[in-house]
């Protein structure tokens, strides 16, 4: 058996960044890294490095949605120096589709959250001197209006007349990367480092004061373990201490494409805000200039899916082709992505100490975690190699009770304008004899006030969980008590 420093388990970009994090601070620190490529989030991501375009009306009202804002912001801040530092250490790697612009579109299949989305991004913007300017639709690079003339055809990315956006905005310092590339460079900044060893997936076991580590590759004995294994952290973090209070996490399934149309991908980011329990839809720039990534579905299950689904590739090439551009029916599909966001069960990331003395935890970062992995990995490194809580992390310990900044009847509401946005993109149209309408909206409130009553009292489902809720409410009401009564039983001790 190998004595080490710390194993860290979980290869997404969390883990190897946080690998890269303490190998590079304390030099000669033995780390081992440990995990496989997978259905994982990091694979599969659109790695746009936004902040305002993330931004909520929601959320913005929020404690901890406030204090997510705020990490956005200064993982941003962060991004410049990281990327030199990783790339310096991985020599002269490929171009990792570095850029920065994003346009942020409001057409006309959206719902009123996609407005309270743009005022939340101009708050936000001022708050945090983020500048945001609106422009207009026809001025977004590659993006045109459709015309009523018969000028010749271009390589312009024209939607269709029912989608086409009605508002933009554009936010100059939103940046975006190739998310493979990216994950390339560091594997290729990793190998450079002597004392970093790489591993397949293995078992974590608790091992008196210490934990061991079991591989195919080996055995390994350390005194500190991170799991950072994504949607997949539960049952490693069972295998160690299954009374162990650590709030659970979810999976938020997510599928994208690689497009290879006829021509040039856009040199920016286009998407639209947030929406129907998912990031909206949006087309990302890959490194070669000549694809795109175009994303993302999102549907929150209790456990990781191996692959998508028909129903989450029609949804999305329906939404791209007639959002975006009605030219890409004739695109080659280059590469379908499949990933798992990992989401904890409050709607927060787990980070930090589990309160058992040498565990850690990074994950639940849904949609935020290569964004935020810079400042996750340096946070934390220091926390682990200088014993000093970082007030980066402190909100988000994984050993929490649930956190709630919402009552349930704004949750309720919320869920129901997330619904209300689904129907709209998918162009529902209820007939309008009688009060169609107001009878489906309210039997879908009706329906969450039903979900809700069944979770135990000290949680309230968040609404990017909602639909969760009401298809799996037993399950997930059950997954919550235990939660709590683990909470109570260490509380007792």
């Amino acid at each position: 058996m190998a004595e080490v420093d710390v194993v860290v388990v979980g290869a997404g970009v969390v883990g190897r960044s946080l690998a890269y994090a303490l190998a590079r601070v304390e030099p000669g620190l033995r780390v081992v890294l440990s995990g496989r490529r997978g259905p994982g989030a990091s694979q599969a991501a659109g790695a746009m490095l936004g902040v305002l375009g993330e931004v909520t009306a929601a959320g913005l009202r929020t404690r901890h949605g406030a204090l997510r804002l705020r990490m956005a912001v200064e993982a941003a801040a962060r991004w410049p120096s990281w990327r030199e530092g990783v790339r310096e250490q991985a020599g002269e790697p490929p171009g990792d589709g570095y850029g920065a612009g994003t346009y942020v579109l409001l057409n006309t299949v959206s719902g009123r959250l996609d407005e309270s989305a743009f005022e939340a991004m101009h708050d936000a913007g001022t708050r945090h001197g983020l500048p945001f300017e609106e422009i207009r639709p026809a001025d977004v690079p590659g993006h045109r209006p459709p015309t009523t003339d018969h000028r010749p055809p271009t390589t312009d990315h024209r939607p269709l007349d029912n989608d086409r956006a009605l508002r933009a905005v554009f936010l100059p310092r939103e940046e975006f990367l190739h998310a493979r590339r990216w994950l390339e460079t560091l594997d290729t900044a990793l190998l450079t480092l002597p004392d970093v060893r790489r591993t397949g997936t293995g078992t974590v076991r608790a091992a008196g004061d210490a934990y061991e580590l079991r591989t195919r590759e080996g055995r390994f004995r350390a005194p500190r373990v991170v799991v950072a294994a994504g949607a997949w952290s539960g049952p490693l973090l069972d295998g160690i201490d299954p009374e162990l209070p650590v709030l659970p996490v979810v999976a938020a399934e997510g599928t994208a494409v690689t497009l290879r149309p006829a021509g040039p991908a856009p040199p920016v980011v286009l998407r639209t805000p947030n929406r129907a329990y998912a990031c909206g839809l949006h087309a990302v720039p890959q490194a070669d200039g000549t694809t795109w990534y175009l994303g993302a579905s999102a549907a929150p299950a209790l456990r990781a899916g191996d692959a998508p689904t028909a129903g989450a590739l029609r949804f999305l090439l329906d939404a791209g082709l007639g959002q975006l551009h009605h030219g890409l029916a004739d695109a080659r599909i280059q590469r379908v992505h499949h990933g798992n966001r990992p989401l904890g069960l409050d709607g927060h990331p787990l980070l930090g100490s589990t309160g058992r003395p040498g565990l850690w935890v990074a994950t639940g970062t849904h949609r935020d975690g290569l964004h935020a992995s810079p400042l996750i990995a340096q946070e934390l490194a220091a926390e682990i190699l200088d014993g000093v809580p970082s007030p980066w992390l402190a909100p988000w310990r994984p050993d929490r009770a649930p956190i709630s900044d919402r009552t349930t009847a704004g949750a309720i509401d919320e869920a129901a304008a997330h619904h209300a946005a689904l129907a709209a993109e998918s162009r529902m149209r209820p007939p309008l004899t009688g009060d169609w309408p107001g009878l489906l909206t309210d039997a879908y409130r009706h329906l969450m006030e039903q979900t809700y009553a069944r979770m135990p009292d000290g949680y309230v489902i968040p609404p990017e969980l909602a639909p969760l809720g009401y298809e799996h409410g037993p399950a997930l009401a059950k997954l919550a008590q235990g939660h709590l009564d683990r909470l109570e039983s260490r509380d007792r001790a």
